[in-house]
């Protein structure tokens, strides 16, 4: 019987090509994390030159004389427009307490709209917005005491609410009228505060799954798969044992050779000794009339009139054995087998 389930070495051997590829894989998603993640370029980030991004917005507010500024605390506003391009993040009551204590508010697509239009040119119909004319504007719509671009633009007291960030990014500021609109409703003062909400005012965080790309996601997920059936195929094969032809003849000399250096390789003389020992006593009780398994100890000193202490310790004795040990045990076991047969 010959066993063929992979060894520890070839099962790394096969399986380094496709972990080294994995690691490779993983290192990449997160330098490109990494580097996605560092430095300004937010969307409605005013330091960002992305497309997303609002630089262009606030070098035509500070050429304009609105001084901006970019902060993650409000403490005071004063007379200060506020702008917060990210109102869901906050909680409802500083949201609430922010509108208040500023001398303006532009709250952008907070929830609670009635409906979203398609994003498309509108016409103000207010004159909150005559001087901008037509604007890109779309998104979610609202109520208020004015109502401008098809209700996509509000305003109740100092507050207004804007359905639709696209005015407000680089990308969309020089069509139709919206640089004209956005200069109008954040430079009502000279001072616009635009706020990034701080960790202690964000009430919803994204879980970290969120955060990683559906890109990633399915990458990752194919590597399981690919993982699982990797292991499946290279695992070890339960069940019986099953025999197989060998296709040539192998004299018993040389099985015994090959055997005894797997042994001798993995330093196994105690278990040599053991095989040994079991296979005298196998080959000894059909010479005493026994049957294969009884304790033949008691037939074997009466036959070679040798103590029974002695006879139990050379047929049982499981101490440690070492190669030099292991000989003398042949030997003496080749001899007791003789003295039985002889007897």
């Amino acid at each position: 019987m010959t066993s063929v389930s992979p060894g520890a070495g070839r099962i790394w051997t096969a399986a380094r090509g496709p972990l080294l590829i994995g690691v490779i894989i993983l290192f990449a998603a997160v330098v490109i994390t990494l580097l996605r993640g560092t430095g300004a370029g937010g969307a409605l980030d005013p330091r960002s030159y992305r497309p997303e991004g609002s630089r262009a917005l606030a070098q035509l507010l500070e050429q304009n004389g609105v001084r901006v500024e970019l902060t993650e605390d409000v403490s005071s506003l004063g007379d200060a427009t506020l702008f917060v391009p990210q109102p869901n993040l906050i909680d409802p009551a500083r949201l609430a307490e922010l509108q208040r204590t500023a001398a303006a508010a532009v709250v952008l697509a907070p929830a609670g709209g009635a409906e979203r239009l398609e994003v498309e040119t509108r016409q103000p119909g207010c004159p909150l917005a005559a001087k901008a004319g037509a604007a890109t504007m779309g998104g979610l719509t609202y109520k208020g005491e004015l109502s401008c671009y098809d209700s996509t633009l509000v305003r109740f007291g100092t507050v207004t609410v804007i359905g639709y960030g696209g005015i407000f990014t680089n990308r969309d500021i020089d069509e139709e009228g919206n640089a004209a609109l956005a200069l109008s409703l954040l430079g009502q003062h000279e001072r616009l505060v635009w706020y990034m909400p701080a960790q202690a005012d964000v009430t919803q965080q994204k879980p970290v799954s969120d955060l990683v790309p559906d890109g990633w996601k399915f990458a990752a997920l194919q590597l399981g798969i690919a993982a699982a059936v990797l292991a499946l195929w290279r695992a070890r094969r339960l069940g019986r044992v099953v025999p197989e032809r060998l296709p040539v003849v192998v004299r018993a000399a040389e099985t015994v050779e090959g055997r005894a250096r797997l042994y001798r390789r993995a330093h196994a003389a105690d278990h040599a000794a053991q095989v040994l020992r079991q296979a005298t006593r196998d080959r000894l009780a059909p010479m005493l009339g026994l049957p294969v398994g009884d304790d033949p100890v008691e037939e074997i000193a009466r036959r070679t009139s040798r103590p029974v202490t002695s006879v139990r310790a050379l047929l049982y004795d499981d101490g440690p054995v070492d190669d030099r040990g292991l000989v003398a045990l042949a030997a003496d076991l080749d001899a007791l087998e003789n003295e039985v047969r002889k007897g």
